[in-house]
């Protein structure tokens, strides 16, 4: 086994696993290079919610995956048979393989693991049915929408598009962090030699369910997210997937492919604290856990990307928590949700995309929607503005509803040796 208490830089390559492979739908840009210059631009995805009908909430912002067309990305599948969600998983995923650089041929001849992260799976068709049922009565229900509402379709969908047969198909719903368990459950896969080739991540579509739960819960911003920001008021749902394609450094290098960088290890915790109410131990501890399996130093680390919310409680108690972990000397530490909203179980695999275009492409994605930071979150967030950085490490949070936590920590590939741009 993968000594994982060694820094992954002295790992002979067999041991060691990288990205080779993005695929990505979001709100501010489809695609590695659109998805890109919208991180760097800082671009908003905000616009009025367009997936269900608003009528009778004071406000409806949202950041929606606008003119999505699954058919070009599914071969197998035709669009009517998969929800919004499992099109979304499939789409990221044959665009992740393709960047990769990898044919099906080269997947079904593999050992692969699938894993995909979600809160809500396909809650958009379940609210569609029950307004049907409620409206029409049972004569109303379409057999064809019922039979594609369960959540293991949206990895068993990917194993099906590529027509694999020598994978697990896995399916996590761990709400807001299932994108980052994702990830390192695709990390052990290949580490302990269950796989050769891992496509994780996470997807989410834009639900009236989850909309109106977190309205009701007082934390749907009316306007804008501002993380860490003195007068934030809160979330804005949105949607999307992020899907990495990991393989063993060994692997990438002997078929000359393109390195977005290195996964250095990764930490859960699961405190079951409280239903909504984020634990700072917990957090910390998932972070440190995070490190030692990287074998990173908390001074080695470059940038955050935060879970970051903009709820009153999640920023707060999430800034403690790093500034905890890291001696009260943290690093840069920017929300993505500013830019994309809240993602659900696609948020940390979104933000496991950006780190890794972020470390390839040398800059800081801002925290967008700022005025004036909190003096009770301490941290520098990167207000408006990307900046250009020569990243080396960057540690990316996702932090979930009942104490759900996972954190990754990915290296930049090569690994430099110079220190980082101020």
């Amino acid at each position: 086994m993968t000594d994982v208490t060694a820094p992954a830089g002295q790992l002979p390559d067999r041991d060691r696993v990288v990205v080779t492979g993005l695929g990505v739908f979001s709100s501010i840009g489809v695609g590695v290079p659109e998805f890109t210059e919208g991180l760097r631009a800082g671009r908003n995805g905000v616009s009025p919610i367009s997936a269900f009908d608003t009528s009778g909430f004071d406000h409806a912002n949202g950041c929606e995956v606008r003119d999505f067309e699954p058919g070009p990305w599914l071969r197998r599948w035709q669009e009517e048979e998969l929800g919004r969600t499992a099109q979304f998983s499939v789409a990221a995923a044959r665009m992740a393989v393709a960047d990769a650089g990898l044919t099906d041929e080269q997947l079904r001849a593999a050992r692969v693991q699938v894993t995909v992260g979600t809160t809500d799976g396909e809650s958009q068709d379940l609210d569609r049915l029950a307004a049907e049922w409620v409206a029409d009565g049972p004569q109303s229900w379409n057999p064809q929408t019922a039979a594609r509402v369960g959540a293991g379709r949206l990895s068993a969908a990917v194993a099906w598009e590529f027509e694999l047969s020598d994978s697990e198909a896995v399916t996590l719903a761990t709400a807001c962090s299932a994108g980052n368990y994702a990830i390192g459950m695709g990390l052990d896969a290949i580490r302990v030699g269950d796989a050769d080739i891992a496509l994780c991540g996470g997807a989410d579509a834009m639900c009236q369910k989850s909309f109106a739960a977190f309205y009701r819960l007082g934390t749907i911003a009316p306007d804008f997210c501002r993380p860490f920001d003195k007068d934030r008021q809160g979330i804005l749902t949105g949607e999307g997937a992020g899907v990495l394609v990991l393989e063993r450094l060994e692997s990438a290098l002997a078929r000359g492919a393109r390195i977005y960088a290195e996964v250095l290890g990764y930490g859960l915790s699961c405190d079951a604290h409280h239903p909504v109410q984020p634990e700072q131990s917990s957090i910390a501890r998932c972070m440190r856990g995070a490190l030692d399996d990287a074998g990173v130093r908390p001074e080695e680390v470059d940038l955050i990307s935060a879970h970051g919310t903009g709820t009153r409680t999640n920023d707060v108690t999430e800034s403690r928590a790093i500034r905890e972990v890291y001696d009260g000397a943290p690093p840069r530490t920017v929300s993505l949700k500013s830019m994309l909203g809240h993602t659900m179980g696609a948020a940390s695999a979104l933000a496991a995309v950006a780190c890794s275009v972020a470390l390839t492409e040398g800059f800081i994605p801002p925290t967008i929607n700022h005025r004036e930071t909190d003096p009770e979150c301490e941290i520098d967030c990167v207000p408006n503005q990307s900046v250009p950085a020569q990243l080396r490490v960057v540690q990316n949070n996702g932090l979930a509803f009942a104490g759900n936590n996972a954190v990754v920590v990915l290296g930049r590939y090569p690994d430099p040796q110079e220190p980082p741009a101020a």
